[in-house]
């Protein structure tokens, strides 16, 4: 291709910190007491077995990954096995799920600092406190690709230390008479599955970038896999000392500040509502990295502008990718009008998980022994199916408005498809 390209610096232990600052957002930090609430102490076991769970999901993420080494990750995937169409379908929804996850997350943080600096609570404080981090996030990102996976890295460790210190704080505390004494919940099973799901999903978005990746092919799989088990093992002990901590957790709308402050003092409330905000920041950094390439991958197909796939001579970033995000994301953040939008990255995510689920099968049989190296999941096709299955599953458990939300947004998609500009690229074979 003509011109500036992509760039690939970004190393195997610089994906896992990615895929964990993507993964371990702010829900961490609400997810003992809204787990609690529907499922009383048998969310312990509960988010322990959503890990489990997950994991199945992660495993068809990890093969389909294993065969590319470009950027668009579900999109990509589902192009190749099934078209042009699925393609700008799944890669639409996946995009506006960043956005979505964009402008609600800013919108939280500024709710997370009015906590410790109530002027912040309305007014031209709260729209500064939303719009000046965004603007922030989306130069560095514009800078260079090694500087964005540095402000995800930062940013993930400012997220992980807080829940350390409340970790380490409570875990000789915890009892399990105080587990079991929480109340029972609500006992909605199928709203408990899709809030367990979704604190652990962001995973996908990790190839979205695989074309500033060293080895894509490799080390996503890689990543993958050790963040679904540092993130189960971090998700249960979070939840066990945080109920074992806690007496009616539920209640709490600050679970784990309510906690630390009475394990360790008020400072300790302190750290980890500034641990909710920064864990705000990394989750919006990494989509602010991850959106655009989905945006770059769907115009070099012809879905959209033909500039949006434009490489910055000097950053070799998608530049324009980027702030056009930035510029969607900002004034739904600050209106608040995002919540319908919201609504999709449910619907969005599930998509990605079905198309990707399903295009494992194919992709294996496409390309054979063509992808040297691949990764190739044991069992033929049943890890894929029971992912399939999975989704399904949840999708039952959808509102009729994530639906609703989930129809308009692929009938968007049928537009942009048949709006095309060209035809779609051969995938190259990489062997």
């Amino acid at each position: 291709m003509n011109g500036p390209s992509l760039v690939r610096v970004v190393s195997r232990w610089q994906i896992v910190g990615l895929v964990l600052n993507d993964v371990v957002g702010s829900g961490v930090y609400l997810l003992p007491a809204a787990a609690a609430a529907l499922l009383g102490g048998a969310s312990v076991y509960a988010v322990l077995a959503a890990g489990a769970a997950v994991l199945v999901i992660v495993l068809v993420f990890a093969e389909a990954s294993s065969y590319f080494d470009e950027p668009g990750s579900a999109y990509l995937y589902a192009r190749t096995a099934f078209g042009p169409l699925a393609g700008t379908e799944v890669g639409l929804l996946a995009w506006l799920a960043r956005v979505a996850s964009i402008a609600s997350l800013s919108a939280g943080f500024a709710q997370a600092l009015a906590y410790l600096l109530p002027a912040l609570a309305s007014g031209w404080p709260r729209q500064m406190a939303i719009v000046l981090p965004l603007l922030a996030l989306a130069a560095v990102n514009v800078a260079g690709v090694r500087f964005g996976v540095g402000a995800a890295l930062f940013l993930l460790a400012t997220k992980l230390l807080p829940l350390l210190l409340f970790l380490a704080a409570g875990v000789l505390s915890a009892s399990l008479q105080t587990v079991a004494q929480q109340p029972p919940g609500s006992g909605r099973l199928g709203e408990a599955a899709l809030l367990l799901l979704f604190a652990y999903a962001g995973f996908e978005n990790t190839p979205a970038a695989a074309g500033e990746y060293r080895n894509p092919r490799r080390d996503v799989p890689f990543a993958l896999l050790v963040n679904i088990a540092v993130v189960t093992a971090l998700y249960t002990s979070v939840q066990w000392v945080a109920l074992g901590t806690l007496p009616h957790a539920a209640a709490s709308a600050t679970p784990l500040a309510d906690a630390s402050e009475m394990l360790m003092g008020p400072w300790a409330g302190t750290v980890l509502t500034l641990g909710a905000a920064f864990s705000i920041l990394g989750t919006n950094s990494n989509s602010l990295l991850a959106g655009p390439r989905y945006l770059l991958a769907l115009s070099r197909d012809g879905v959209g502008p033909a500039w949006l796939s434009a490489i910055h001579p000097r950053f070799h970033t998608p530049a324009a990718a980027i702030l056009l995000q930035t510029a969607v994301a900002v004034p739904l953040a600050m209106t608040g009008s995002f919540v319908a939008l919201a609504s999709l990255s449910v619907v969005a995510r599930l998509v990605t998980y079905l198309g990707t689920a399903l295009a494992v099968p194919v992709l294996r049989r496409r390309f054979g022994p063509a992808r040297a190296g691949a990764v190739r999941l044991p069992g033929g096709d049943a890890i894929p199916i029971a992912a399939a299955l999975l989704t399904l599953a949840l999708a039952a458990s959808a509102t009729t408005a994530h639906l609703l939300a989930g129809c308009v947004a692929l009938a968007a998609g049928l537009v942009l498809h048949l709006l095309r500009r060209t035809t779609p690229r051969p995938v190259a074979a990489v062997r």
